[in-house]
């Protein structure tokens, strides 16, 4: 591992990688969501052979296509930087990081490949029910990379089905299913592509609203509102609940990232959830003795609730995870985070003992030095941690971006439901206010998902792996300046890639669907 590392190397680090992986999550989800839209239009068409749903699902999957192809080159870069930026994180758990990465690439990203090309160009060329076949598969294996990917992503919040080899200095995969089917990785997959079909249903709600707007294309509009509103409001149902799921699991593994979506000091029972809130910033350290909020609305005993299923249980805060002390469900009572950063260091000089043991042929030493790092391992990551207060991420960031997370996944739900009444009981086209509210939309759905990530990667800081290998451990040794040289060369070119995006789905937009259909509204 790194020692005295520039820490303007590590923020450096991480604004790339956090760049790269902002810019990524602006193409995944709108492609997992369209995908399933399409998908049921194409469905109609073969049920009913109207070909009017043909040249509808045609058009959608033309804006797929557009979309589908930035979001892979963002994604590529993605997975490089881990070997450039982040090489000591891919050799500590290359073994089982890799892993799910490896399947995504070789099974999933192949299986979109290759139906994609039949998506694309096989209209009349094979026959529809294959077609149809074809377009569902696109979408299956763009879900099943999200599935691979967010495994990998779980394991970092969790790390789980691995154990530590002294002799290779590398966490080494034990039980692959653990990783793979982890309650973690499970709710996650399922948040993140449910409001991935939120964010294609409010984006096609709000396009075709625009045409409404411009009185164009009104059969067209009308028949993908009904069906985007329907996807967009069981998603953003059930985005609700898994979400709860989410929050229930980083109770459990990650109780820091729970205290500072919270703005929570001070544990207790019957803990309230804070509907709404203003911090105070003036708080610096969970020790300073200032009061954490300015003002703050609570429901009472609901955070109780969300993190242990009971309303009177205790739930700690940020200064109950620092100082230690409080009881565990197993019946032992919590470490200190300075009892830990101790451990920490013992597990990392028995590590140390027991390489030079092992290289003078001391096999006995050897043994000793691995009964004391395998008591420790748990906290080998503490050693690393130079002041307690390191351990608390970024309050107000993930406060305020866990609510507008919440509170826009509140306003979809409602969204839908004001769109599907007035799409069947009034005359939605000549609702103009109606047109405008559904445009604006648009830009709130990237937002929600932009800010959940935001909650999820900033809330585990200083963690690459929690609890196991932080940040500062885990990056490349490099010169600051080509990793300052490299993030603003991404930024223009991410910047150029979604410019261009954005422009060739206005042109798109703007010339409609094909004029056959056209001519049927």
């Amino acid at each position: 591992m790194l020692e005295n590392i520039d820490t303007s190397l590590i923020d450096w680090s991480r604004a790339q990688f956090a760049l790269t992986a902002i810019y990524h999550w602006i193409f995944v989800p709108l492609t997992l969501g369209l995908a399933v839209i399409m998908g049921i239009m194409e469905t109609v068409y073969y049920r009913t052979g109207d070909k009017f749903w043909k040249h509808t699902a045609k058009f959608w999957m033309k804006l797929f296509g557009i979309n589908f192809a930035i979001g892979v080159a963002t994604g590529l870069i993605l997975e490089f930087e881990f070997g450039t930026n982040w090489s000591n994180y891919s050799w500590f758990v290359g073994d089982i990081f890799g892993a799910p990465l490896a399947i995504e690439g070789i099974l999933a990203f192949f299986m979109e490949a290759t139906f994609i090309a039949v998506m694309f160009f096989g209209w009349d060329k094979v026959s529809k029910r294959f077609h149809l076949a074809s377009t569902w598969l696109t979408g299956l294996g763009a879900t099943i990379s999200a599935w691979w990917i967010l495994v990998a992503n779980a394991w970092m919040q969790n790390p789980v089905g691995m154990e530590f080899n002294p002799d290779t200095a590398r966490n080494e995969m034990v039980d692959f299913w653990a990783v793979a089917t982890s309650p973690m990785a499970v709710n996650k997959f399922f948040h993140s592509v449910l409001s991935g079909w939120v964010l294609a249903a409010v984006f096609v709600v709000g396009v075709s609203c625009w045409y409404l707007w411009k009185n164009r294309e009104k059969k067209f509009a009308l028949a993908s509102i009904k069906i985007a509103a329907w996807v967009g409001l069981c998603a953003a149902v059930l985005s609700a609940w898994t979400g709860d799921g989410s929050g229930y699991q980083v109770a459990q593994k990650q109780p820091m990232k729970l205290a500072a979506m919270e703005g929570y000091y001070q544990g207790q029972e019957g803990a309230g959830l804070v509907a709404f809130g203003i911090l105070n910033p003036d708080k610096k350290t969970a020790d300073d003795g200032k009061d954490a909020f300015l003002f703050r609305m609570e429901i009472p005993k609901f955070l109780s609730l969300l993190a242990e299923r009971d309303s009177k249980a205790f739930v700690p805060g940020i200064n109950d995870l620092l100082k230690g002390g409080y009881p565990l469900k197993d019946g032992t009572t919590a470490l200190s985070a300075q009892e830990k950063i101790e451990k920490g260091k013992t597990a990392i000089g028995a590590f140390s003992a027991y390489r030079a043991a092992k290289a003078a042929g001391n096999d006995a030493e050897a043994q000793v030095a691995a009964k004391v790092l395998k008591e420790n391992v748990a906290y080998f990551g503490y050693g690393y941690i130079k002041d307690v207060n390191e351990l608390v991420p970024n309050v107000p960031l993930t406060f305020y971006m866990f609510r507008v997370m919440v509170i826009l996944g509140g306003y979809f739900i409602l969204f839908f439901i004001v769109v599907l009444v007035l799409a069947y009981k009034k005359d939605l086209s000549q609702m103009r206010w109606m047109h405008w509210v559904a445009m604006l939309t648009i830009p709130l759905g990237y937002l929600a998902g932009q800010a959940g990530w935001v909650v999820a990667e900033c809330g585990r800081q200083p963690w690459a792996i929690q609890d196991m290998l932080p940040t500062s451990a885990a990056i490349s040794k490099l010169d600051v300046g080509s990793v300052q040289t490299t993030f603003f060369i991404f930024l223009v070119l991410f910047t150029v890639m979604l410019i261009a995006e954005v422009g060739i789905m206005l042109k798109a937009i703007r010339k409609g669907p094909e004029k056959e259909l056209s001519h049927q509204s």
